[in-house]
């Protein structure tokens, strides 16, 4: 028998990570009968006054949102991480070991209207975003060793509020993702002397089996070892390190690329499309502010619970959380259902 990767059980490498996905293409034929989500519609107003994000809405600390009308940031109300905490005693027992951890926490508003995504902003909204998203990132970037800029959209996604928002937490140290890729990436420059996302991306642009947009400075593709249904990995052509790196052209293509994602999610299912995103470049602050940054690549990485439709999502797991984790959909098939769906006009525009 011959492998069909459609139809046959096989296992990918994740090079970013060191960890495997399996893949099962044969198990989108069974049938759904568990929870089904309720779909994610955007039938906000424009403002609303007990929402705390909005313009000039007390929020529960009481401290008074002002009356903004672009972008807005501010203190995390209830932050993971704040700067001045005592550090716990070192440990000499290697089962109990414990490390300081202190950090920031920032709140940014996209818009003043609660009723707008990014997919339904303009680009030239979306510019503004990003230049702010850059902005915050020079300031905390001299201090901490890294700085994530992250959106979780929609319920289904843990959003505890439906303002088009983000955060950017900072931390004193390298958390557990940014550390595997640091490894990762390292060891593939020392023994290929080129970055690894670079050297994927020229792949990618060979195949064409898993690209979902194109322009001259950004590359979307479905990764070859994504672990979600219909995730994304949002790349720089142009070996831009850090966010901060970005010329005003490369600004714009970008905010022009998010919206055409974003819009392709949303229209896939005709509902606004939750997703967690963030972006991953070289690490920060005084600890690495002279090492080589050769071996990385600024990338964005969408992650959709999205499955069948509006409703059915996928979940981590039985197998997942205690073994590896699975996806039924190939990333080809995700691929190709994503290049495939409108991303210049959004649905609700139709």
């Amino acid at each position: 028998m011959q492998f069909v990767a459609t139809e046959h059980q096989h296992r990918r490498l994740n090079p970013l990570t060191g960890t495997w996905v399996l893949v099962c293409p044969h198990r989108t034929q069974r049938p759904w009968s568990g929870q089904q989500e309720k779909a994610q519609k955007n039938e906000l107003p424009d403002f609303d006054p007990t929402n705390p994000l909005c313009p000039g809405v007390t929020r529960p600390n009481g401290i008074e949102t002002p009356a903004y009308e672009s972008t807005y940031v501010f203190e995390n109300d209830f932050p993971a991480l704040v700067e001045q905490v005592p550090a716990p005693p070192n440990s000499d027992d290697p089962l109990f070991q414990v490390a300081p951890a202190r950090g920031n926490c920032r709140v940014m508003c996209f818009h003043p209207k609660s009723n707008l995504t990014l997919p339904t902003m303009t680009a030239a909204e979306i510019v503004v975003v990003i230049n702010e998203w850059i902005n915050q990132f020079n300031e905390l970037s001299s201090k901490y060793a890294w700085v994530q800029i992250f959106e979780n959209k929609g319920a289904a996604m843990g959003c505890s509020n439906p303002h088009p928002h983000c955060q950017i937490w900072s931390c004193s140290f390298l958390p557990t993702e940014p550390q595997l890729k640091q490894e990762r990436l390292r060891a593939y420059y020392a023994t290929n002397d080129r970055p690894l996302l670079g050297d994927y991306v020229e792949r990618e642009l060979q195949r064409r089996e898993r690209i979902v947009i194109e322009n001259p400075d950004w590359l979307v593709v479905v990764p070859f070892w994504a672990t979600w249904p219909f995730e994304t990995m949002l790349i720089s052509r142009n070996n831009n390190k850090r966010i901060n790196d970005l010329t005003l052209d490369q600004r714009y293509n970008l905010a022009v690329t998010i919206k055409e994602l974003t819009t392709k999610y949303d229209n896939l299912f005709q509902c606004s499309f939750p997703y967690s995103m963030g972006w991953h470049g070289a690490p920060t602050g005084p600890e690495h502010a002279h090492a080589s940054s050769a071996h990385w690549t600024l990338h964005a990485i969408y992650y959709p619970p999205l499955l069948r439709s509006a409703t059915v999502r996928k979940f981590m797991v039985g197998f997942e959380l205690l073994a590896m984790a699975q996806r039924d959909l190939t990333p080809e098939q995700a691929a190709q259902r994503l290049r495939e769906v409108d991303g210049t006009c959004h649905y609700l525009d139709k």
